[in-house]
């Protein structure tokens, strides 16, 4: 737990905060901005829980004092003193309570479940984006990564870029949330990279579409909203798959327009 990150936020907000280390936690319970009451992502569970329920995190953040103090007499109340106004309360009222299906608690209903599957769904979202994106830059150079030619993978620089993202695609799929800090530098990478590209040779639609993919996949790690990582979803899915089309395509033009050059110089 000393090595872990996490995300944290309060039950009212719809963005997380992080990652954070254990000191930084700390820190942040001195400056009043992290309680018992606290929602925190479990990675392992894939679920948002709050501190206090995690006995480990609990006891490392906010370990217990010793106090002195007088035992009071404890009060017994007679077992067979009933209220007649009260009803019985049946094992079926407790667990529509705990789901927030009475009366009394259907406006209390725990949000932490609702963010924890959007969370998952902006994970399968960005896993799918990461895959497309490793098509476009690695189908290109496919001769050149089985054979492992070294020249040939040098003429081919965003191979590279395409096992970085088939590689964290791997990972998320496998629930490794812990990497999402470097899929949001390899959006900004890939922005930077192919961006570059497609402004140089005036492409602006592929520009477009590959600034909302880069954008929509940052925003997948971090949004635990229904609508927002919806949103954030189709961004990343359809605009870094416009872009990996667009990047192959003109991978698959240049031989082609190159022969023609070459026989008009035989001539």
């Amino acid at each position: 737990m000393a090595m872990q990150e996490f995300y944290i936020r309060n039950e009212s907000d719809t963005e997380a905060r992080g990652p954070f280390n254990l000191e930084q936690l700390a820190s942040l319970i001195d400056s009043g901005q992290l309680t018992l009451e606290t929602l925190f992502y479990d990675a392992i569970n894939e679920q948002w829980a709050i501190v206090g329920s995690n006995p480990e995190l609990k006891a490392t953040l906010f370990p217990e004092k010793k106090k002195l103090a007088v035992r009071a007499k404890p009060r017994i109340d007679p077992l067979d003193q009933a209220d007649d106004d009260t009803a019985p309360i049946t094992v079926d009222d407790m667990i529509a309570a705990a789901e927030g299906r009475t009366p009394d608690t259907k406006d209390k209903k725990d949000r932490a479940e609702d963010m924890a599957r959007a969370a998952a769904i902006g994970r399968w979202a960005a896993i799918v984006a990461l895959i497309l994106a490793a098509a476009g830059e690695m189908l290109p150079a496919a001769d050149a990564i089985v054979t492992l030619d070294p020249a040939k993978l040098i003429a081919q620089p965003f191979a590279l870029l395409g096992v970085l993202d088939l590689f964290l695609a791997v990972m998320l799929a496998l629930g490794v949330v812990t990497l999402y800090p470097f899929v949001r530098f390899r959006a900004a990478l890939g922005f930077g990279l192919l961006g570059f590209i497609f402004w140089i040779h005036g492409q602006t639609l592929p520009f477009l579409a590959l600034a909302a993919g880069c954008a929509g996949l940052y925003f997948c790690t971090i949004t635990v909203s229904y609508i927002r990582v919806g949103l954030c979803s189709l961004l990343a899915i359809g605009g870094l798959g416009l872009a990996s089309w667009q990047l192959f395509s003109q991978s698959a033009v240049e031989p082609s327009d190159a022969a023609p050059k070459h026989a008009e110089t035989a001539k």
